[in-house]
């Protein structure tokens, strides 16, 4: 158990910077979370936690709480799935060798995609990495970034919705475990485990009520509710859901700079569930002011 200490104001529990898709380094995105009147924040870039020690030290700066996390892919059947971990041990040798095998993965993958568009459109590789810094791995948010700079199309929303978009053919699978294995790699790391926004257009879209107990039972503790992508429908289901297993419920902004219209702060998680996570990790502490 992680000492939990006096912190106050609002908290957004999942954000995102240049090492994984987002558009700013680290310390850009906790002055953007602070400048939103954020005052406990937490880094989530995919699969990595290379912007910890940057972010803490400008959350330190300004006088803010900061929370080290991640958000590790998985899939459950055809579902792309984000399991949000907080306050786990990085060093853990389970965690470290999933989170490589899923970014070495997500780097060929973006090569396949890339070779498949540059059979339709001018686009290269070395214009996928003209898009990215050192320490990201290059994902399709990368990729989108070098349609937009070649001209072929507006925005990154125009990007996802067309070209990246599976139905136009060149999409390709990447790795990433199964739900079940991924909540229980971040618990075993001495992290708390939360499903990122999982109730997104559609019921469809939803893990089954019965496999997302099966993460309950397996260490989940709670689930991001409050969130621009989650349905109003999905929302009361998963709010009844928490009531009943007395799970932690967040909610974030998902930022990720220019890359979406999300901003600090849109969705907020209160200091009681804070609270919570921090009483029940026991991985690495958060870095209070």
């Amino acid at each position: 158990m992680t000492d939990v200490q006096t912190f106050a104001g609002p908290a957004d529990l999942h954000l995102h910077s240049n090492h994984s898709d987002g558009t700013e380094n680290p310390g850009q995105v906790v002055r953007q979370a602070h400048a939103h009147g954020i005052r406990t924040v937490a880094l989530t870039d995919h699969d990595r936690t290379t912007g910890w020690d940057e972010a803490g030290h400008a959350a330190a700066a300004l006088g803010m709480t900061f929370i080290p996390g991640m958000e590790l892919s998985a899939k459950h059947q055809w579902r792309s799935v984000h399991v949000l971990g907080y306050l786990f041990d990085p060093e853990d040798a389970a965690l470290r060798a999933e989170t490589g095998r899923i970014r070495d993965d997500r780097v060929g993958r973006a090569e396949r995609i890339v070779r498949n568009i540059g059979r339709d459109y001018a686009l290269s590789w070395a214009d996928v990495l003209e898009q990215t810094t050192t320490d990201a791995t290059v994902g399709r948010p990368h990729i989108a970034d070098a349609l937009v700079a070649r001209g072929i199309v507006r925005d990154r929303s125009e990007a996802f919705d067309g070209i990246l978009h599976p139905r136009e053919g060149y999409y390709e699978p990447h790795y990433a475990p199964d739900p079940l294995t991924a909540v229980r790699l971040i618990t075993q790391a001495g992290g708390v485990a939360v499903i990122a926004h999982p109730v997104t257009s559609g019921r469809d879209r939803m893990m089954p009520l019965a496999y997302i107990e099966e993460l309950i039972a397996a260490g989940l503790g709670g689930l991001e509710i409050d969130h621009r992508e989650n349905t109003e429908s999905g929302k009361r289901t998963l709010r009844q859901l928490a009531a009943q297993h007395d799970l932690i419920v967040t909610g974030s902004s998902d930022y990720h700079g220019a890359g979406k219209p999300n901003l600090p702060g849109e969705n907020t998680t209160s200091e009681e569930m804070v609270a919570r996570i921090i009483s029940q990790a026991s991985g690495t502490a958060p870095r209070y002011p």
